[in-house]
């Protein structure tokens, strides 16, 4: 037993092997192949895509293109696929030395992952049982966007850490639980969560952090020299924060119902996230014994009220009620960033690298909280007879729901998404953990240099004890 053991412990230890030549164009092109074959067995075109769109529109009555989807959530999706590949891209690239891997490879996940979401929601969501084929039009892109923006948020919590060949098997199991956990919270449940709060940004976070938690490396600190910031890397993460935040509007209203529903969305989006930035810059301060802000924080935190809303984006919360709950979203995420984040790694060993328990999975269950009583709340008062059916869509099996039972269903929307963020990140995490998927050593992290060519010479990277100083001298610099 003891031989058995040592073994096991010895095989997890080996030295790192980072050549990934075989591995990487192995999995893409077997998953590139199966994509194409299993697309070509299920996915077409739905009718407003179709060529027979023309004979749709006759049968239908319908007198202008302009009634055809596209139109209506085509500008919604424009901006979505923006945040998915500009704003979480460039929004991680703060790590002095690891810009690269942080576009690049959020360019490879989310390629992979909107494929395989389309198939996967496809599945629970739009089968058609007489044809056995899922159709597909501008929203299921939307969707599958959606799934991918849960991938994303997890592989901000081992961003630096892990290899390509890892990052893609977390998204074809990320993915995967996705789609089951979407098809319980929305189907079965029936909770609304237009936004996302509990759906993609609860279990986003918390899969995202039962991984790195699986992963942890006690000798992480031997990376500690790459694991800061530059001028120019806060700087380009700036970008991404601020493509998110001028674009969160669509992203909490891209699915919701065309009208009232959508336009409420907005503002109320539009509002929290204004409001947000506020006490995110005046916790930050204050944090400060000089009353200077950090960057951290203003990355991060400003961006937390939107995804706090996004259940109740399209609920009746008032345009009042948006700016409270963007108020408290600053002020928990910033202290979230000084207080929770070094906690979780000294006592909870979760290594978060860029702080998703603060910016996603911890908004995301004030989302949830806020949705679930927001929903209780509603009374035909405020949103009328007709208005509380469209919101909440009381029709069909849940045509006698009330909005105390919606409310108790929200909260437990939120449970579920919790449970297969952690379990789910935990079963994953030990398979990623196998020493077969070519993940740098500890002291490589954050480091560009093992998975991409980097043409120029070693940059120097030069801190300033105070940086008013105007001279330095190259003790203040490292290589």
């Amino acid at each position: 037993m003891g031989n058995c053991s040592q073994g096991c412990k010895d095989y997890f230890s080996r030295q790192k092997n980072t050549n990934i030549r075989l591995t990487l164009p192995v999995v893409c092109f077997v998953w590139q192949i199966a994509m194409i074959i299993l697309f070509g067995v299920f996915i077409r075109y739905d009718k407003e895509s179709n060529a027979h769109w023309v004979e749709t529109k006759a049968h239908d009555n319908i007198t202008s293109d302009i009634e055809n989807d596209f139109y209506f959530r085509y500008p919604s999706f424009q901006d979505v696929h923006v945040m998915i590949f500009v704003g979480f891209g460039f929004l991680m690239t703060f790590l002095k030395r690891y810009s690269f891997g942080a576009v690049g490879f959020n360019f490879l996940i989310a390629s992979f992952g909107l494929q395989w979401a389309l198939l996967m929601q496809g599945w629970f969501h739009s089968l058609d049982p007489q044809t056995g084929k899922i159709f597909i039009g501008v929203e299921s892109l939307i969707n599958a966007d959606f799934c991918v923006a849960g991938c994303l948020i997890a592989y901000g919590a081992v961003l630096g850490k892990v290899s390509p060949v890892q990052l893609l098997v977390m998204t074809l199991f990320g993915v995967t639980l996705f789609a089951v956990e979407e098809y319980i919270i929305l189907n079965l449940l029936h909770a609304r969560d237009a936004g996302g709060s509990m759906v993609i940004h609860t279990f986003g976070g918390y899969y995202g952090l039962a991984i790195s938690r699986v992963l942890y490396r006690p000798n992480l600190h031997q990376s500690k020299r790459m694991q800061g910031s530059v001028y120019h890397s806060d700087t380009f993460a700036m970008i991404g924060t601020l493509f998110l935040w001028m674009f969160w509007p669509s992203f909490n209203s891209a699915i919701t119902d065309h009208g009232d529903g959508q336009h409420r969305a907005v503002i109320n989006t539009y509002l929290c996230l204004a409001s947000t930035v506020l006490t995110t810059v005046a916790i930050s301060s204050l944090s400060q014994k000089t009353g200077k802000l950090d960057m951290v924080h203003i990355q991060n935190s400003t961006l937390a009220g939107g995804v706090a809303l996004g259940t109740a984006a399209e609920f009746m919360i008032s345009p009042y009620g948006a700016l409270i709950v963007g108020f408290f979203c600053g002020i928990i995420s910033t202290m979230g960033y000084i207080f929770i984040s070094p906690f979780l790694e000294k006592t909870l060993k979760i290594q978060d690298t860029c702080g998703i328990h603060n910016l996603h999975a911890m908004p995301g269950v004030i989302g949830g909280i806020v949705g679930a009583i927001t929903a209780a709340a509603a009374s035909e008062s405020v949103y009328g007879k007709q208005g509380l059916i469209n919101t909440f869509d009381f029709t069909g099996d849940f045509k006698d729901r009330t909005v105390l039972t919606q409310g108790g269903y929200q909260a437990a929307g939120m449970c579920v998404s919790i449970v297969f963020g952690v379990v789910g990140g935990a079963i994953v995490g030990s398979i990623l953990k196998l020493p077969i998927w070519g993940d740098p050593a500890d002291e490589n992290c954050f480091d560009d240099e093992v998975y991409w060519e980097v043409r120029e010479p070693s940059v120097m990277f030069c801190s300033y004890p105070n940086r008013s100083e105007s001279n330095f001298s190259v003790e203040h610099c490292e290589s």
